[in-house]
């Protein structure tokens, strides 16, 4: 029998490429192909392999014996992708089946410059710290920026086009990274002196709260279906619960004293 279970299974192997692990996980071997910073981008970039192939990796080695370009097949299909498509699957399929599996919760973030064949990247969430989005923003995306301006220069199609777009994408994560009002992160819950300055996500505060930045920034694949008026109930003083505010930066330096 596979380790994976047949339903689901290339989603989930998706998850254990981008170092996922389940409570209990048994040794299977995998976690030796999962990626160190929890960051895959979908085109090589930076000395990394594109994403596509080390799936295939990572599901050959789960499968053993019985993996095939069949049970390849199988798998995206089932996944809503096209046979023999994995790098289709990955840029244009599974994040937006992925949020909706998990209810506008995806717990794997998909980035890109909006471009067909541009800049896109798989991000674990759990594991997403300043530090990973800044090696995401200016050394990731960094490196193919430079790819990009090369291939300007020698006129390769195309290549202007990607250049604009992949710039417009690191300026936006700056501003996630900034967290300057409207791309900052609010947590009703907690008072001001409390609330991040910049990305510096709690993970109890949950995905609703800290995926809103990347949600406002544009900067994902497909749409969350998330709201952040107002949540149910009242405050214990009989006002409403109130999501939809924003912080300036001077705001909460000031309040942190």
């Amino acid at each position: 029998m596979p380790r994976l279970l047949k339903e689901l299974a290339a989603e989930m192997a998706v998850a254990r490429l981008l170092g996922y692990a389940w409570p209990d996980q048994i040794d299977d071997g995998l976690v030796t192909l999962a990626d160190e910073d929890g960051i895959v981008c979908i085109p090589a970039v930076a000395g990394e392999r594109n994403a596509a192939d080390r799936l295939v990796d990572l599901l050959a080695k789960a499968y053993g014996g019985e993996w095939s370009s069949a049970t390849r097949d199988a798998l995206l299909v089932d996944a809503g992708g096209k046979a023999g498509d994995i790098e289709g699957w990955l840029r244009d399929k599974f994040f937006t089946r992925h949020a909706a599996l998990f209810h506008n919760r995806p717990f794997i973030w998909q980035i890109w410059d909006g471009q067909k064949g541009g800049f896109s990247a798989l991000l674990s969430y759990h594991s997403l710290t300043k530090g990973k989005l800044e090696k995401l923003t200016y050394t990731i995306l960094g490196a193919w920026l430079s790819r990009q301006r090369e291939d300007v220069a020698g006129g390769v199609v195309g290549a202007d086009l990607r250049l604009r777009a992949g710039e417009a994408l690191q300026q936006k994560l700056q501003l996630v990274l900034q967290g300057e009002a409207p791309y900052d992160i609010y947590a009703r819950w907690k008072e001001l002196s409390d609330q991040p300055v910049g990305w510096d996500p709690d993970l109890d505060d949950g995905v609703r709260i800290n995926i809103r930045p990347f949600v406002t920034a544009g900067v994902l694949r497909s749409k969350v279906n998330v709201k952040w008026d107002k949540d149910r109930g009242k405050n214990v003083d009989g006002t409403d619960r109130i999501n939809d505010l924003h912080f300036t930066l001077l705001e909460k330096q000031a309040a942190r004293g």
